[in-house]
C-alpha cells in the first residue's frame, strides 16, 4: 500500500461514527432505541463442561454502554465470540440488526458492523504497518486505497497516535498494540463495539486517552473489564455471567433477567466487585 497523499477535506462522509438510531413503537406511538443485538435462551458449553452460557437472554439497545463482569472463565469472551459468529450455539437464537443469524455466510454482515476488539492484540494485527493493519478494513468494506489510507490517518488521529503510521506492527509495546487494534475496529466505522479487557497492557496516559475516545463515541458497546473505575466512567448498564446466567446485579432479585432500561452506576464499590 502506498503512502498516498490526502487533500484536506478529501476523507469520505462513510468515515463519520454512526449516530443513535430509533424506532416507533405502532401500539404506543413513542420513540425507543433500537435493538441492535438479542439472544434467546442462547447456550454453549465447551466439552467435558458444564455450560458457561445457559440460556441467556439479552437486548443490547442503541446508546447503551453495558459493563459485563464475571470471574475469569465465566464466559464472557465466549458470548462475544458467539455474536460475531466465531463459535456456534448448542442452543438458542442470535438476533443482530433484524436478523436471525444462524449460518456462517449471515454473520459476515455481523462482523463487519459490530466491532470487536480481542482480548490480546496479537490476534487482531497481522499487517506489517500500522497504516496497511488499520486500512485494512475499510479496504475489505470496498473503499478504494485513498479512502481507505484517509480513514486510517483520520481514525489515528482520533486516537492521538499521529506518528505511528510507518512504525513495524510487532515491534509496538502491549500497550501500543491495544491502541492500534482499536483503530482497526474504529477505521470500520461499526454500529456496535465489542471491548474485551480493552484496559489490558495500557500505561495511565494511554488509559486517559482511551477512556477520553470512548466517551465521546455514539455507539452502543459492551465491554468486558476487570477495571472497575474504567468501567464507572463508561457503562450505564451493568450485568455479570455467573453460573451461565446473565445477572442483572443491581436489580431487586438477582435471577437472570433481559434489562431494558439503563442501570445508573452502583454506589458501592464493594456492589461492583465481580471475582
Amino acid at each position: 500500500m502506498s503512502n498516498a497523499s490526502i487533500a484536506p477535506g478529501s476523507i469520505p462522509e462513510s468515515t463519520q461514527f454512526v449516530t443513535t438510531q430509533f424506532v416507533t413503537s405502532e401500539t404506543e406511538g413513542t420513540s425507543q432505541p433500537a435493538v441492535l443485538l438479542e439472544t434467546r435462551g442462547l447456550s454453549y458449553n465447551y466439552p467435558r463442561r458444564r455450560p458457561v452460557l445457559d440460556q441467556v437472554d439479552f437486548t443490547l439497545r442503541s446508546g447503551e454502554r453495558v459493563a459485563l463482569t464475571g470471574a475469569n472463565g465465566a464466559g464472557k469472551t465466549t458470548l462475544f465470540h458467539l455474536l460475531v459468529g466465531l463459535k456456534k450455539a448448542k442452543a438458542g437464537e442470535i438476533v443482530a440488526f433484524g436478523q436471525i443469524r444462524k449460518k456462517e455466510p449471515e454473520f459476515v454482515e455481523v462482523r463487519a458492523r459490530a466491532g470487536f476488539l480481542f482480548q490480546d492484540p496479537d490476534d487482531q494485527l497481522f499487517c506489517p504497518t500500522v497504516l496497511e493493519d488499520v486500512a485494512f478494513g475499510p479496504l475489505n468494506l470496498g473503499k478504494s486505497e485513498a479512502q481507505a489510507i484517509a480513514i486510517a490517518k483520520q481514525t489515528l488521529l482520533e486516537l492521538g497516535m499521529v506518528g505511528f503510521e510507518d512504525r513495524i506492527t510487532y515491534q509496538l509495546s502491549g500497550g501500543e498494540k491495544r491502541m492500534i487494534a482499536l483503530a482497526c475496529v474504529l477505521a470500520m466505522s461499526p454500529d456496535v463495539l465489542l471491548l474485551d479487557e480493552p484496559t489490558n497492557a495500557l500505561d495511565s496516559q494511554a488509559r486517559a486517552r482511551l477512556i477520553e475516545t470512548l466517551q465521546h463515541l455514539p455507539q452502543a458497546m459492551i465491554i468486558i473489564s476487570h477495571d472497575e473505575d474504567f468501567l464507572g466512567q463508561l457503562a450505564n448498564r451493568w450485568l455479570r455471567l455467573d453460573e451461565g446466567k446473565l445477572i442483572d446485579p443491581y436489580a431487586a432479585s438477582c435471577s437472570p433477567c433481559i434489562v431494558d432500561d439503563s442501570v445508573t452506576e452502583p454506589q458501592s464499590e464493594q456492589d461492583r466487585v465481580d471475582g
